[in-house]
Formats: structure tokens, sequence, C-alpha cells
């Protein structure tokens, strides 16, 4: 596994290293030891698939609060997203930054989101699939998440005509950001 720095502290883009031969290929997608290396969560809770019939399908940005906070390594195994991790972590130097990454099937390439930070997607393509590792169960409790179009971010979300979003997801209130 190889880890590209997205300028969030413990964000990073995940590139499979494939073990080539005559019968296509081999690569982990988690090691425990590798992320533990890069001093990342690497326990590993739950894994989840989420499909999306149509191409502008967004969701998020969610997250789970404390003391529920989960990480995730986010795949795009069929289509394409436009994947986006969010610093909520006050005490971090890229409080409220925001990066995107593009995950798709042919590249075979993930996010890793750390806990306290938001994560989202939009789709690129019809019938997208994104599979999840995550670090912590889902406690509906817990589950939590910021506007998508929030200005005190100002995610720059690619172009969507006809967007599909959750009724949720459109109407988080205003978030309001902690002074130190």
């Amino acid at each position: 596994m190889n880890f590209v720095e997205t300028g969030i502290p413990q964000a990073y883009v995940v590139e499979l290293e494939p073990v080539v031969d005559s019968r296509g290929f081999f690569a982990r997608v988690w090691c425990s030891g590798e992320l533990a290396a890069h001093g990342l969560t690497a326990s590993l809770s739950q894994s989840s698939v989420s499909f999306n019939e149509r191409a502008g399908t967004l969701r998020g940005m969610h997250f789970q609060i404390a003391p529920h906070r989960e990480a995730k390594l986010v795949r795009c195994i069929r289509g394409a997203i436009f994947d986006v991790v969010l610093d909520l972590r006050p005490d971090s130097p890229a409080y409220l930054e925001w990066r995107a990454v593009t995950l798709d099937a042919e590249r075979r390439n993930g996010l890793f989101v750390p806990e306290g930070c938001a994560h989202g997607f939009q789709t690129l393509a019809d019938d997208t699939e994104v599979l999840y590792f995550i670090s912590h169960p889902y406690v509906p409790g817990a589950s939590s998440g910021v506007r998508y179009d929030d200005p005190a971010f100002a995610i720059e979300w690619p172009d969507a005509d006809a967007r599909v979003i959750s009724e949720r997801d459109r109407t988080w209130p205003d978030f309001t950001p902690v002074r130190s």
C-alpha cells in the first residue's frame, strides 16, 4: 500500500501496490501494520457498501461523535466518485479545511478518513458502488453531519444538474466553528 498525503493530517490517498502475474494481480486493501506505521487507526470493526443508482448522488458530510468516532478507508469498487474529507478537529492545523480526490474502479485507489473528520462523496457515474472499511461500529445515536453546501467550508462539488441528496443531508443546520 502506498500512502499519499492530502494536506489534512492523517488523511491519505491509499494506492494499491499490486503483485502481478499471468492471472491478474493481488493487492492488500487494508493492512493494520501499514496503517499503524503511518500513525493511523488500524482496527477494523465493520465493512459497509453503498450502491448509488444515479450519477450526481451526494452522500455526506457524515461523522460519528465521541466516544464513537470512526476512521474509514473508502474505496470505489464500481464507477467513480468525487470523495471529500473535511477536518472538524479544532486542534488540527487543517481545521475546517477539506480535500477531495476522485476514487474510481479503474485506479482502485482509496481515501483514509481519520477520526474527527467528516466524509462525503458525489457519484460521477451511474451504478456506482462504494466500499467502506470502518474502525468503529455504526451507532445511530452518535451519527451526525454537516451540510454539504455550508458556506463555512465552501466545498467545491462537481456540477450536478440532477443532484440526488437525502432530506437529512440537505438540511443540516449551519456549522458553528469551535473557538480556541
